[in-house]
């Protein structure tokens, strides 16, 4: 029996909403897990159009139809773990797209299982540009 791999990044119903209004004002919508030190470890939300994905960038999957993206360096930090996309009352990022909304997204996390580890495969670097 095969059993179907958990996805890497996931996102809570208040989170699916957000993104469902922003990508009404702002079109299709990517995301991408900063490291920096700006604004921490915030998953940043941006225009689709309006972000260069680089060759060190993993696609980690979609939420809410949005790609999710992390550096190799960091994803190598988190690989062990399933990110949960969430909102919480607060200033975003100065760059994303949540800036301004009263919310802004926050990245929560879990440790996966040895059998969820044991289904998943690495995630491929993305391409150097992601404008589609």
């Amino acid at each position: 029996m095969n059993e179907e791999p958990p996805a890497r990044v996931l996102a809570t119903p208040a989170a699916l909403a957000v993104i469902e209004r922003l990508r009404s004002e702002h079109g299709d919508l990517l995301f991408h897990q900063s490291g920096g030190c700006c604004d921490g470890s915030a998953p940043m939300c941006y225009p689709r159009t309006d972000f260069l994905v680089g060759d060190g960038d993993v696609l980690l999957g979609e939420i809410g139809g949005a790609p999710f993206y992390i550096g190799a360096a960091q994803f190598d930090y988190w690989k062990h773990t399933q990110l949960v996309i969430d909102v919480v009352p607060g200033q975003g990022g100065m760059f994303s797209l949540d800036n301004g909304t009263g919310l802004r997204f926050l990245t929560r996390s879990r440790l996966f299982s040895e059998a969820e580890l044991a289904t998943l495969s690495s995630p491929e670097p993305a391409a150097a540009d992601s404008r589609r």
